[in-house]
């Protein structure tokens, strides 16, 4: 009698390409209107003093953009590399990008405790949550090379999607601000919009990045035909 192998919902499969596509989309809108905002300062030598929350992006050029740069680099080309029918059909490029992305996921981590924690916007706790899961992000990358490197596919696989929902809960951090600050100026009307208010932008790191962890968690057990 053989067992009966397991199928992914298409509809879920689906959904859930339109949601990555839709947090990547927000991460590319908010990187390039950082650098429309800062690198005009930034080759000037001149300091954005109505705008605090820029001033720390053009103050340390080098800490932020080391996080920002490889970081896109990387979310543009992990939903590719999870693909499984590119997987199947370009192998040879899968594993050159994956050493490429590998790379730009690990500086960008790093990167991200450089600059997001001596300089954290949400003060203690976002430092805090930027330390927390910016390990739990760099553990999924070490473990997951480290099973490529014995030939497990199925958990390097496993170990690379855990990664990759952390990394792009930084589209989901945005929308929480967002909502924050739709609910603020409901409440304060006629108030002008400014730099996200600091409470609730620590708020919105961990709100995303542990739902992000929960998803990710609940993604490999309800699709055991994809990351099996």
């Amino acid at each position: 009698m053989t067992q009966k192998v397991p199928t992914a919902n298409p509809r879920l499969v689906r959904r859930t390409a339109v949601a990555i596509g839709v947090l990547v989309t927000i991460v590319m809108v908010f990187a390039a209107i950082r650098v429309a905002i800062d690198w005009p300062n930034i080759v000037a030598g001149t300091t954005p003093g109505d705008d605090d929350f820029a001033e720390r992006y053009v103050a340390y050029p080098w800490l932020a953009y080391l996080h920002i740069a490889p970081g896109v680099v990387y979310l543009l080309g992990a939903p590719l590399q999870l693909s499984r029918r590119f997987r199947t059909r370009h192998y040879g490029v899968h594993r050159r990008l994956g050493r490429i992305l590998l790379t730009c996921a690990l500086i960008s981590g790093l990167f991200a405790f450089l600059f997001g924690v001596p300089h954290a916007w949400g003060g203690a706790p976002e430092a805090v949550a930027t330390v927390l899961f910016g390990c739990w992000f760099l553990t999924c990358l070490v473990l997951a090379f480290r099973a490529i490197r014995h030939d497990d596919v199925r958990q390097h696989r496993r170990w690379m999607i855990r990664a990759f929902t952390v990394g792009v809960a930084v589209g989901t951090i945005r929308i929480w601000v967002g909502i924050f600050e739709g609910v603020e100026q409901a409440i304060s009307r006629g108030t002008t919009p400014g730099a996200p208010d600091p409470t609730m932008f620590g708020i919105a790191f961990w709100l995303a990045f542990t739902m992000h962890v929960a998803l990710g968690e609940w993604w490999l057990r309800r699709t055991p035909a994809l990351t099996g």
